[in-house]
């Protein structure tokens, strides 16, 4: 079986396949300072409640964590007994990419765009809401051709809270009206409403300088939380990054 990490500032969400098949997947919260030995002794306590370790025979890693990039190299290859797969430009067999500098491409933004294509074809654009909200752009030749990183929906609302003393920690909830008639649903209308027309707004910016409109679909944690908002977002995937990751492992074999 292949386990596949995908590695955010926030959060790591866990993945094993097999075969094709999604057959356990977890969210839990990134530590960047945790060695080798750590992840190595949580990965295998994680995966005995639900399946024999041993069973992992490949690993493949999207980090956007560099202090972490090499710890889980080694605890991966320990879990696994062979080299993992970590996930770049050069080793995303099937990338097309005319970005200048596709070294400074994340590793879960290259496997959102190898899912993109495989499952929704070209062109698209992918909505991926995490620490930041990234946004990446596929054209109909199917090359990944730059995108878009704000601030995402839990940083902003963690901002706004520690500039503004007066002004009480709330839960992102979406309000049912645009106009608050609390401090407290004039804060969540801003956040959440704000984010979904920052992203619909931007989305048709990119479809007038592409000069055609392509599917948007959404992925991470609060992406389910938007789509019924959102006049551009056709579609959620809340696995698209791990499907990526299990996409560039097998790609990686042949």
């Amino acid at each position: 079986m292949l386990l596949v990490a995908d590695i955010g500032n926030t959060q790591t969400h866990l993945g094993v396949y097999d075969g094709k098949d999604l057959v356990l997947s977890w969210r839990l919260s990134t530590r960047a300072t945790d060695t080798a030995d750590e992840l190595l002794i949580s990965l295998r306590t994680l995966l005995a409640n639900d399946l024999e370790p041993l069973l992992i025979h490949a690993v493949a890693v999207a980090s956007v964590v560099p202090a972490l990039s090499g710890e889980w190299r080694v605890a991966a290859q320990k879990l696994s007994g062979s080299e993992p797969l970590l996930l770049t430009h050069e080793t995303a067999v099937g990338f097309s990419c005319s970005y200048a500098t596709p070294e400074e491409i994340g590793a879960d933004r290259i496997a959102d765009a190898l899912a993109a294509v495989e499952f929704y074809g070209a062109p698209v654009i992918v909505v991926d809401f995490g620490t930041a909200t990234n946004m990446e752009v596929i054209n109909k030749e199917g090359a990944f051709v730059g995108g878009i990183i704000a601030p995402g929906l839990v940083t902003s609302t963690n901002a706004l809270f520690d500039a503004a003393a007066r002004l009480p920690r709330i839960d992102i909830e979406t309000p049912p009206q645009v106009i608050g008639i609390s401090t407290k649903t004039a804060v969540q209308s801003g956040l959440t409403y704000g984010e979904i027309d920052r992203i619909d707004g931007l989305v048709r910016r990119v479809f007038d300088e592409l000069g055609y409109e392509a599917p948007v679909i959404a992925t991470g944690g609060l992406s389910r939380r938007v789509l019924k908002l959102s006049q551009t977002i056709t579609d959620v995937n809340d696995n698209l990054t791990l499907e990526g990751l299990r996409l560039a492992y097998e790609r990686a074999l042949l």
